[in-house]
């Protein structure tokens, strides 16, 4: 465990296995990111791929010295003005706030190596966001969430079911091109330092499908928004990829990424509740309800999934926290 002092003073996490310290003596402002546990990943992948963003022109955090022994990094401090912080204190940054998040997004979104190295000198490359990762993503729905509520004469049969529906979905994701995936694009991770807005928290970046981030930020269970500014800052991000996106394929996957997300963030938080006794998140999951409906309701290919989940998971269900 680290040894804390009067120099540093630990400031709120997040979901993970971190913990983060702010040092409070040097004339640079800096955090100590904290993992013993999952190390690897949430240093060293953290800090090639922060590496990898700087090199392309992106706002992330600088590493400024580490000690992996003792299981930490400092890295550059951007403050606590998240986007979700700056939203709940004003929202008529609203719009500018998610105009320059999707600017952001294209920014990262134009990165083309997938691979960095870290602070050991040794090379990460960053991993596909195949099918396979996303259908185990989404099966946390089932694994963790439904088992609370379908009967469990009924389970069997829903697992079966509620597979066949994932893998129907991802069979129906149209675009072949693999970019930049951020992966927890959302208003908690993105920064506004120095009067830009930049990003934390990338060390599940992989290679995927573009559509992924903008579903991520425009249905973001943390902040609520309405169906009029979704839309508004979705034309938005396709009036600036125009040239680079097939319309019918961006929203098609859009939608389809949504709900899977939305699914999967369901799960996690439940797993989170039971596994973890890290409560909090539950009184998300409504919300992510919510967002799976908008989005299940606009087309057709979704009416098997609709009938499924309406069929084992009743209103009164999908609002308890």
């Amino acid at each position: 465990m680290l040894q804390t002092n009067n120099e540093l003073k630990k400031i709120k996490g997040d979901a993970s296995f971190r913990s983060f310290y702010r040092k409070l003596s040097s004339n640079k402002k800096s955090i100590i990111v904290f993992a013993s546990k999952k190390k690897e990943k949430n240093l060293l992948i953290y800090d090639a791929i922060n590496s990898l963003l700087i090199k392309n022109k992106v706002l992330a955090p600088r590493l400024y010295s580490e000690n992996y022994k003792k299981n930490y990094i400092e890295i550059e401090d951007f403050g606590d003005d998240s986007v979700f912080s700056l939203l709940t204190k004003n929202k008529n940054q609203q719009e500018t706030l998610y105009k320059k998040s999707i600017n952001l997004l294209g920014q990262i979104q134009k990165v083309k190596q997938n691979r960095s190295k870290n602070f050991k000198g040794k090379t990460y490359k960053i991993p596909i966001y195949d099918n396979i990762k996303l259908f185990d993503e989404a099966s946390l729905f089932y694994k963790w969430y439904a088992k609370k509520f379908v009967k469990k004469n009924k389970l069997i049969e829903f697992k079966i079911d509620i597979k066949k529906q994932i893998k129907f979905l991802l069979t129906h994701l149209n675009s072949k091109e693999k970019i930049f995936v951020h992966r927890d694009f959302h208003v908690s991770n993105l920064m506004k330092f120095k009067n830009k807005i930049g990003v934390i928290d990338s060390q599940d970046a992989l290679i995927g499908n573009r559509a992924y981030d903008l579903a991520s930020l425009i249905d973001d269970v943390r902040f609520k928004t309405d169906k009029i500014f979704k839309d508004k800052i979705y034309h938005y991000y396709l009036k600036l990829n125009k040239k680079r996106v097939n319309e019918a394929t961006l929203l098609s996957d859009f939608e389809i990424l949504s709900i899977l997300r939305n699914m999967k963030i369901i799960g996690i938080f439940t797993r989170l509740a039971m596994r973890d006794k890290k409560k909090q998140y539950l009184k998300l999951i409504p919300y992510a309800w919510k967002l799976i409906e908008l989005r299940i309701s606009n087309n057709k290919k979704f009416a098997e999934l609709k009938s499924l989940l309406d069929l084992n998971f009743s209103k009164k269900i999908r609002n308890e926290k």
